[in-house]
């Protein structure tokens, strides 16, 4: 027979609702006491009763989750990640692509599916600033990603701009000087492309030294045969530059096949680093340095937030704007000493 919270308790010598609140993340309990119940847990291959919650509460236990594409690497690993903070929660997560279209997203704000969730994390692409209306809506909503700010939900989002900065900060440190940047959106100030491209700048100018227009690639899809063409078409100039920042991982993967394709060696000649810390990131040959964004914090944040909206516990709270933090990954592709395989 499954397990029940009374199975729970009695093995972790608690009270069935000491267990029921470790099960939905309940705050102030002590962690010898969440450890407990959590090893209890995992012996009795416990699962909470959607069904049996859902009579009681009016609520599915389930949440939505609407992504832009996850063929890209990112967005799968984030709709992983999210899968997994929900279900240490006890929730279930349906996931809906937008393929990144602004009708579509708009669309899915007001869909019937929303009547079999309780709440929906949202990772818009298409829609911008101006769309934030669109955003008032009568159930639980969190934002993810950089299209919009300053709207009436929670959003949870990364720190661009310093990620950015720390990962140019790490080439000039390695004595690199001319930088090229790979993944750049023509105009863009608000969204990913332009927040990143911001610190890119503003590490060069706090290092003196002039953006070169001629070393910014400009792309439109951040997938791997976009960073490909970006860095053929930079080669083809004949500019200059000893290592390229791509504004992803992905992007960065295409560039170095490329790269290598044309004699260089990373990251002897050219050093590489990407943003996102995907996992074939760390077994691509060179290792690629990257910038981590916190994508497990961003998914475990962005549940634990819409879930407490879910339950009305904080419905006195404005929408709240988080960011989370970012480390710099060092690896092969910006340190010739850690890689002597590559070095010719």
């Amino acid at each position: 027979m499954a397990a029940t919270l009374r199975d729970v308790a009695a093995l972790a010598g608690v009270s069935i609702k000491t267990v029921s609140n470790v099960v939905h993340d309940f705050e102030h309990i002590r962690p010898s006491t969440r450890q407990r119940v959590l090893a209890a847990i995992d012996e009795l291959g416990y699962k909470p009763n959607i069904s049996a919650r859902s009579l009681r509460s009016g609520r599915t236990g389930v949440i939505g989750l609407a992504l832009p594409e996850l063929s890209l690497s990112y967005f799968a690993e984030l709709a992983d990640a999210i899968i997994q903070a929900a279900e240490r929660r006890g929730t279930s997560v349906l996931i809906e692509q937008t393929g990144g279209d602004r009708q579509r997203e708009i669309q899915l704000l007001t869909s019937p599916h929303r009547q079999f969730t309780d709440g929906l994390i949202f990772s818009p692409l298409g829609m911008g600033n101006d769309d934030a209306g669109y955003l008032n809506v009568d159930y639980p909503l969190v934002l993810l990603g950089e299209r919009i700010f300053n709207g009436p939900t929670d959003h949870v989002t990364m720190r661009n701009i310093e990620a950015a900065r720390a990962a140019t900060e790490h080439l000039l440190a390695s004595g690199r000087r001319r930088i090229a940047v790979i993944g750049a959106h023509e105009d863009e100030v608000i969204g990913s492309a332009g927040l990143r491209l911001r610190g890119y700048r503003e590490a060069l100018d706090a290092a003196g030294i002039t953006v070169d227009p001629a070393l910014i690639g400009h792309t439109t899809l951040w997938h791997r045969s976009n960073g490909a063409t970006a860095m053929r078409a930079l080669l083809d100039t004949g500019v200059q530059f000893d290592a390229v920042f791509a504004l992803n991982d992905t992007l960065a993967l295409g560039a170095m096949r490329v790269l290598q394709e044309s004699g260089r060696r990373i990251p002897l000649d050219v050093a590489v680093v990407g943003f996102d810390d995907l996992d074939e990131s760390s077994y691509c040959l060179p290792a690629l340095s990257t910038i981590n964004p916190g994508r497990d914090e961003i998914a475990d944040t962005a549940v634990r937030i819409l879930l407490e909206r879910i339950s009305g516990g904080d419905a006195e709270q404005g929408p709240r704007e988080i960011e989370t933090e970012f480390r710099l990954v060092q690896r092969e592709s910006t340190d010739p000493a850690s890689s002597p395989a590559f070095a010719g």
